[in-house]
């Protein structure tokens, strides 16, 4: 329990309900009873810690990601193909995600149980009721090209998003690799991540005090909170069942129909580093594993694989994006959001940039799932109710993600016209 994090948020999150239930009074929340009040500080303060992130992360992070191909400079082919690939499969897990949330979503048979939570007028980045196309790409444009310092001060994502990216691509085109720029980025990009690991040490504490107020204001032994545990189980489940569905049969069958190689066979030589991202769902740690099973079992060149997987463990999160504009749809519904259908895909495209640079290491995603949140103008206390399923989710999407990866490496490597004859098992 001590060095388990998810064990220890969800005992804070069963801990939380059992005591709000059982001691608890929903009129502690019109009555400011010093309980209440305490708890309220908590939330707050936890929250307001993870937007104090949100900007310098998304910036340098976005930063780091592009100067990580700096290779492409000189090997447009091999950054060709890759950010291609990532492109395609990214789209792809997209238009899976839209179908889901367009004729599936389960959770829709219930009416939204949190919209009498929803006291305030939520702020949204664009006009969710718009059907415009044309008003939405306007606004987009003027929040994408706004002076950085602004952007940043007013947490106008997109804003932040096309700064990073026109500052790294100068970055990279202008400095040659040995600038003390690059080194600079690294470094600010390495406290903000150990700031993020701070947090996220503490997440069972805010996970605690978001669950109290939540349980207070809802509730769990009525209707109401039993209709929102089912809605909420059919997500969980929606969501594993997408992400596996990309991640054990699109992406094998994917690269089956480029390099005409079995897809169970590829699976199965990519079993390891699957094995090992299911179990720390952490991207980052699973790389070594990954380039080892790339170049001994799948047969990539050390050139392709040295570039691809470490760029794809940054940038190439396919489950992570799938799962944020999921669960940003999921939430809004349960708020009572109105969303138009380019506002949905719009969101789905939000949660394509919020993937890009998300940290490879456990739960860290639920830092980028706050863009997504501040689009579709859902309360930032809602990623509570996500974290208390996300840890399970968090190992399927992971080994999608390092999957998406591998896949990856196989395809490029075939695309360079190096690939070497079939391995063994």
């Amino acid at each position: 329990m001590a060095k388990n994090l998810t064990l220890q948020m969800l005992a804070a999150a069963i801990l939380a309900i059992l005591l709000a239930l059982l001691f608890g009074d929903p009129s502690w929340t019109s009555q400011g009873h010093p309980v209440f009040e305490v708890i309220a500080l908590i939330k707050s303060s936890f929250l307001a810690a993870l937007r104090m992130l949100i900007a310098p992360m998304i910036f340098f992070s976005l930063i780091a990601g592009i100067s990580n191909i700096g290779e492409a400079a000189s090997l447009r082919r091999l950054g060709g193909y890759t950010v291609g690939y990532y492109l395609v499969t990214t789209l792809i897990a997209i238009i899976i995600g839209l179908c889901v949330v367009f004729f599936i979503h389960p959770w829709t048979a219930y009416p939204p149980t949190l919209e009498a939570t929803l006291n305030f007028a939520p702020e949204r980045m664009l006009d969710p009721g718009s059907d415009s196309l044309v008003a939405i790409l306007q606004k987009l444009a003027l929040m994408a090209f706004s002076n950085p310092i602004s952007a940043m001060a007013n947490l106008n994502i997109v804003g932040i998003v096309t700064s990073a990216v026109l500052f790294g691509l100068a970055m990279v085109i202008c400095l040659p690799k040995t600038s003390p720029l690059f080194q600079i980025v690294r470094d600010v990009n390495a406290l903000i991540m150990k700031i993020l690991g701070w947090i996220i040490a503490i997440l069972p504490i805010g996970i605690f005090a978001i669950v109290f107020d939540f349980t207070l204001k809802v509730g769990v032994s009525d209707d109401l909170g039993g209709t929102f545990l089912t809605q909420l189980f059919q997500f969980g489940v929606t969501v594993t069942i997408i992400t596996l569905l990309h991640g054990l049969v699109i992406l094998p069958l994917l690269a089956s129909l480029v390099t005409k190689r079995s897809p169970i066979q590829l699976l199965r030589q990519a079993a390891q580093p699957l094995i090992v991202a299911f179990t720390t769902s952490s991207s980052s740690a699973t790389l070594p594993v990954s380039i080892k099973t790339a170049e001994e079992k799948l047969g990539v060149k050390s050139s392709v694989s040295s570039f691809v997987l470490p760029l794809g463990a940054t940038m190439n999160m396919d489950g992570t994006a799938l799962f944020e504009a999921v669960a940003a749809i999921f939430l809004a519904y349960l708020y009572g959001i109105e969303l138009s259908s380019l506002m949905i895909i719009t969101i789905f495209l939000m949660a394509m940039i919020s993937s890009i640079g998300a940290p490879g290491m456990p739960t860290a995603s639920m830092s980028g799932m706050q863009i997504v949140l501040l689009a579709a103008g859902i309360p930032l206390e809602a990623i509570a109710i996500l974290l208390v399923i996300e840890r399970p989710l968090d190992t399927f999407r992971t080994a999608v993600n390092v999957n998406g990866d591998l896949m990856g490496a196989v395809v490029v490597n075939h695309m360079m016209g190096r690939k070497s004859p079939t391995p063994s098992d």
